[in-house]
């Protein structure tokens, strides 16, 4: 069954690089980005985790836990793991789930038979701390995913949350949000700075320091 936005993200318990887990215990008060690769050993993947290696003190800075999946072994992950470090000159420090029998992959439908193959797709889900599912992208196999618009995604979760905003297009942190639509614009100039009312439905701020 798919994963909508706000359902509870699924608990499983797997054995993982760092030793086994259980999922929701491991991911505590945290956020974390579960994502899944086809493959180890194979080329996009090294790229794709290589760069969230390299990403680690950026995942650090919000709260969030990253977490790789893949229908392969324990072992064959840790075999793997030089590949991703010297590609990358980084060290791999978060874990990496091995899912040889893909309950992970069903739990989270990262299956795709049409892909080819019962390998999982690129699959990624940013679980908040109370579990829920905050956002999902599926990209092919053939397509490397941009973490850095991830760690943005996460970002604008975060701040949205925070402040009761909405972001527009390609927003990041220290630009204008957006008013909610049940704030007057009186109440918007006391709430928040520099407030610009662009059409009666359409207005932005800043969000005041410390908010």
């Amino acid at each position: 069954m798919a994963l909508h936005l706000g359902d509870t993200a699924p608990d499983f318990t797997a054995d993982t690089t760092a030793g086994p887990i259980s999922f929701h215990e491991w991911a505590g008060d945290s956020w974390v980005v579960l994502f899944s690769h086809p493959a180890d050993f194979t080329p996009v993947c090294t790229t794709e985790l290589s760069r969230v290696a390299q990403l680690q003190s950026e995942w650090d800075a919000r709260g969030v836990k990253p977490i790789a999946v893949s229908v392969d072994s324990a072992e064959d992950h840790a075999s793997w793991r030089p590949q991703i470090e010297a590609f990358g000159q980084t060290t791999v420090g978060f874990p990496i789930i091995a899912d040889q029998d893909k309950a992970v992959a069903e739990l989270y439908d990262m299956i795709h038979p049409g892909e080819g193959d019962t390998s999982s797709v690129r699959s990624v889900f940013v679980i908040d701390p109370a579990k829920k599912v905050r956002l999902s992208i599926t990209y092919p196999k053939s397509v490397g995913r941009n973490f850095e618009e991830i760690l943005r995604a996460v970002d604008a979760l975060q701040t949205t949350d925070r402040a009761s905003v909405s972001t527009p297009v390609d927003w990041r942190v220290g630009e204008k949000i957006i008013v909610p639509p049940t704030l007057s614009t009186e109440d918007a100039r006391e709430r928040f700075d520099d407030v610009e009312e662009h059409f009666p439905y359409l207005r932005t701020a800043n969000i005041r320091a410390g908010v």
